[in-house]
């Protein structure tokens, strides 16, 4: 019996060929990635980083700037992601309300703990930072809204490993591998399990200054209405202001904030762990 097609989706689908892509607009999105990772570069710069010629590089730019999605500043001549690009990247945001029903907690989170809250999914094996709530404090931490990072070394990361079916975390672990960033990361699976069992335990993760030094963070995980965990929640700051002494009450915190999320996007806050879910 023939499959029908799903709306949205051409017969030629799953064919990746180059046949079958839109080069210029490759061209493009490979510039915005480019220039999303930069403070600004000019013509010449984009055009050596991206192995392109001037000329392509400034008619696809003219373009993307026509859709305000990217900008020139005139006296540096650099080039820079533009408010356009914002407006169509905040259309990810809205396909859940996690992000607008974890607002009130991180500011709650924030003020209870004095330190900057965040909020966090998995994404494409990584932690893709969504949104945060700054402190006030002069010496803080931050993750613009973008920002990914290894799941291994993030406290995000880590309370939504420790709660993942064992088959997921092994591919995220086989794709993305264990490396070192501090003296303190985590680079050995047994011992990484070994976290991981203690986060679930507990309720929260800590990063003690495993991917930055002198950073620390506390995260909890937030689930949907099937149990499963769809983003998390922490804070983070020095750890001169986060000690280890302080974790058992800033994760109570976090744990309950996180809570709060949950049962405000109608999930599941009693959950089996994911040795238990998959068993």
């Amino acid at each position: 019996m023939t499959q029908p097609r799903l709306r949205g989706r051409p017969r030629a689908f799953h064919d990746k060929t180059e046949q079958n892509t839109v080069r210029a607009l490759d061209r493009a999105m490979g510039l915005l990635a480019a220039l999303s990772e930069t403070k600004g570069l000019t013509l010449s710069e984009l055009a050596a980083l991206t192995d392109q010629s001037p000329a392509t590089v400034y008619r696809v730019l003219i373009t993307l700037q026509g859709h305000d999605i990217v900008e020139l500043e005139d006296e540096a001549q650099r080039w820079h992601v533009g408010p356009g690009a914002f407006r169509i990247g905040s259309g990810f945001l809205r396909r859940t309300n996690v992000t607008e029903r974890s607002r009130a907690a991180m500011q709650a989170l924030m003020r209870a703990t004095g330190e900057t809250a965040n909020l966090g999914v998995e994404d494409r094996d990584e932690v893709l930072f969504l949104t945060q709530v700054e402190t006030h404090e002069a010496i803080r931490a931050f993750f613009p809204p973008g920002t990914r990072g290894p799941m291994h070394t993030s406290g995000i990361g880590k309370a939504l490993l420790a709660h993942l079916p064992p088959v997921r975390v092994a591919a995220i672990l086989k794709s993305k591998g264990l490396p070192g960033f501090t003296p303190l990361s985590i680079t050995d699976e047994a011992a990484l399990g070994e976290d991981l069992a203690r986060t679930r335990a507990r309720g929260y993760a800590i990063d003690d200054q495993e991917r930055a030094d002198g950073m620390r963070c506390i995260a909890a995980p937030i689930f949907n209405a099937h149990g499963e965990p769809v983003a998390g929640l922490s804070v983070s700051g020095p750890a001169f202001r986060i000690p280890l002494e302080a974790a058992a009450r800033i994760g109570t915190d976090v744990r309950a904030a996180a809570d709060q999320v949950t049962a405000a996007i109608g999930g599941t806050v009693g959950f089996p762990t994911a040795g238990e879910k998959s068993a």
